[in-house]
């Protein structure tokens, strides 16, 4: 039975939204944390009293905004929970939607269940809870059928050394003088410039930061 709830979601609409789903499954102890840290500190607290939480409902990303935090995201918040109180129901609830994610929330952290925010994401929700309430996992048919096919794209050592340049710091402007150095070739700007626009193409990214994301999540660097 899922009794005590606590969202981690720092947009106060998604927050609103949870919140009235679980009020319509009759679930009215709903605690809320705008941060990581604050999560996992409302969930070691709620420990030492002894009036534990059942379930926490979390996106997987957080906008910085200024306050440090020792927890980043989503993932680093499942990983120190799962050291505080192991046995809470961890339900992902993200605009996150790709296959190799999705595929690690469910093998690597273990998580609970997860929905994706999206239209109908109410109606996933309660039955996320309903079936996690049952002591079973919940991922929706259509991200499984996702996950079991994989990703095909396939780095090349060229790819893989541009993203880890750029997951070091160094500007793309900056990459040819690296790429120089060690006598890579290609090297021009125009040739980086290419392949990182055919990779995002090709994994429905925009931004660089999302593609070197994808990257580290996925172990590739």
């Amino acid at each position: 039975m899922i009794r005590k709830v606590l969202i981690a979601e720092d947009h106060e609409s998604a927050n609103i939204s949870v919140q009235k789903t679980l009020e319509e499954l009759v679930i009215d102890d709903i605690a809320y944390a705008y941060y990581c840290d604050d999560a996992l500190n409302k969930i070691s607290q709620a420990l030492k009293t002894g009036d534990t939480f059942d379930l926490l409902i979390t996106d997987l990303y957080f906008e910085p905004d200024g306050n440090k935090q020792i927890l980043s995201g989503g993932m680093d918040l499942i990983v120190a929970v799962r050291k505080v109180q192991p046995e809470l129901k961890v339900l992902v609830f993200t605009a996150e939607s790709r296959p190799a994610i999705i595929e690690q929330l469910r093998n690597q952290y273990d998580a609970d269940g997860y929905v994706r925010k999206a239209r109908n994401d109410a109606r996933q929700l309660k039955e996320a809870i309903g079936e996690i309430a049952q002591h079973r996992r919940y991922f929706p048919r259509d991200t499984r059928q996702h996950t079991d096919k994989k990703n095909a794209y396939s780095f090349s050592d060229f790819d893989i050394r541009i993203i880890t340049l750029l997951a070091q710091g160094v500007l793309q402007k900056d990459i040819p003088a690296h790429l120089q150095r060690n006598g890579i070739k290609p090297s021009g700007l125009s040739s980086i410039e290419k392949r990182l626009s055919q990779m995002k193409d090709a994994l429905g990214f925009t931004k660089n930061e999302q593609l070197v994301l994808y990257c580290k999540e996925l172990g590739a660097i």
